[in-house]
């Protein structure tokens, strides 16, 4: 299945190849770089194989930091509008993606199916059922 998305300015635009929906590992991070990015409660990416994804127009700006730990977090994101498009550790970096779902142009078709550093989550939003909860990425 073909899923496409792009950046609110429509500059940048992209294909995932997933076979199934269950290709993709959709979670919401409660950490502080997420939040900050994201510009919200918490970050939603969809982890799906590098060879999954690719940019059918235009050519992302990257911002590469460290990530607060130690491990380098690669960012691609619009040079026009800012819109973030994807984002991936140092030690992924060959081989997963992680796809900002809201990017998507259907953004209801790769539900959560995890939440990471639900100690960080904030004080108002509520747990979700039916999915994993991690305090940390390591546990």
């Amino acid at each position: 299945m073909i899923y496409t998305g792009s950046c609110y300015c429509k500059e940048l635009k992209y294909e995932l190849d997933l076979a199934s929906p269950d290709d993709a590992r959709t979670s919401l991070c409660h950490c502080r770089n997420c939040k900050k990015f994201f510009g919200t409660a918490f970050g939603l990416t969809a982890k799906v194989a590098v060879s999954a994804f690719k940019y059918t127009a235009g050519t992302p700006k990257e911002h590469v930091a460290d990530n607060g730990s130690g491990t380098l977090l690669y960012r691609e994101f619009c040079s026009t509008c800012g819109s973030g498009i994807l984002e991936y550790g140092e030690a992924a970096k060959d081989r997963f993606r992680y796809i900002m779902t809201g990017t998507m142009d259907q953004t209801d078709a790769l539900p959560p199916k995890g939440e990471f550093f639900c100690s960080n989550r904030s004080s108002w939003m509520p747990e979700i059922p039916g999915i994993f909860h991690k305090q940390a990425i390591k546990e």
